[in-house]
């Protein structure tokens, strides 16, 4: 699962012995403390962003070392010639008190970069020096996305990033850090959408959100005809056992419920119909939100 990040740049200028060290492990040659620029960056952290989703503290943890010789770019343009900087440390950074949005302790990535002082890096260097380069997006790839409210993955359970379940809005937590990619000045800082930036295309992360949507109201419908069928099973617990089920388990279940609810409830009801005995587009209604 590839993922893009928002992140903050501060200025830093020229580094000293230690930092230089670091860079020189980089380099082909000893380069001079006067040849390089540096800049700190906030490349990630552990809140909820505005997307609904946050990486984990391990998470964090392990995109440290990774981001180590990371390259940024521009727009995510994976080329060459768009190279600007480098990564050269990173560390998580925490402990001050502060806290996440939804009250954990704020813990977050930080890395340090260098560019080349050329003529060429001159107006970027003084764009960072003026705030007007402050935001970078940072690009990985994350093992897998739980719901923060049952801990399942987030695309086979129930639950809908920001919707609010019993005073919590469920996001989805960013787990298992595999690679990281690049980290990107963005093309207009400050940009509105500030979480991920969809690697795929908005085309396919669309069908995801149908595909979940339909899930869901596949489990809906499932609990709603076996606490007809069977009263006393429980709404709840028909819930969990729905989530736990895929579509072809789910259609299969909901015939057999749905005839059963229809025996009971006699002929003439809107249970007593069967899929099959409805116009195509009538029976796909029935499954839709």
């Amino acid at each position: 699962m590839e993922r893009y990040k928002e992140a903050m740049v501060k200025a830093i200028g020229t580094p000293d012995r230690e930092e230089l060290e670091l860079i020189n492990t980089l380099s082909r040659r000893e380069l001079g403390a006067d040849e390089v620029y540096t800049f700190a960056l906030r490349l990630c952290d552990n809140d909820v962003d505005r997307d609904f989703e946050r990486f984990d503290d391990a998470a964090l943890d392990q995109l440290a070392p990774m981001f180590v010789g990371a390259s940024g770019v521009f727009d995510h343009q994976w080329s060459a010639r768009g190279q600007t900087a480098r990564i050269y440390r990173a560390q998580v950074v925490g402990g001050d008190g502060t806290l996440t949005s939804d009250g954990r302790p704020c813990r977050y990535l930080k890395g340090w970069a260098y560019m080349m002082r050329t003529a060429e890096n001159a107006a970027l260097i003084a764009e960072i020096d003026g705030g007007i380069k402050r935001e970078v997006s940072v690009g990985c790839a994350v093992d897998k996305v739980v719901c923060s409210i049952c801990g399942q993955e987030l695309d086979s359970c129930p639950h809908e990033k920001g919707e609010e379940y019993e005073g919590r809005v469920c996001h989805g937590v960013l787990t298992g850090a595999l690679d990281v990619y690049e980290w990107s000045f963005v093309a207009v800082p400050a940009q509105r959408r500030a979480g991920v930036i969809k690697s795929a295309g908005r085309g396919l992360e669309d069908e995801a959100r149908l595909g979940r949507k339909y899930l869901k109201s596949l489990r809906g419908e499932l609990a709603r005809l076996a606490g007809i069928a069977e009263p006393g099973a429980g709404h709840a617990l028909m819930e969990r056992v729905a989530a736990k089920l895929d579509e072809e388990e789910l259609l299969g279940l909901i015939k057999v419920y749905r005839e059963r609810a229809g025996r009971l409830v006699g002929p003439g009801t809107q249970l007593s119909y069967r899929p099959e005995d409805l116009p195509q587009e009538e029976a796909d209604g029935a499954f839709l939100i």
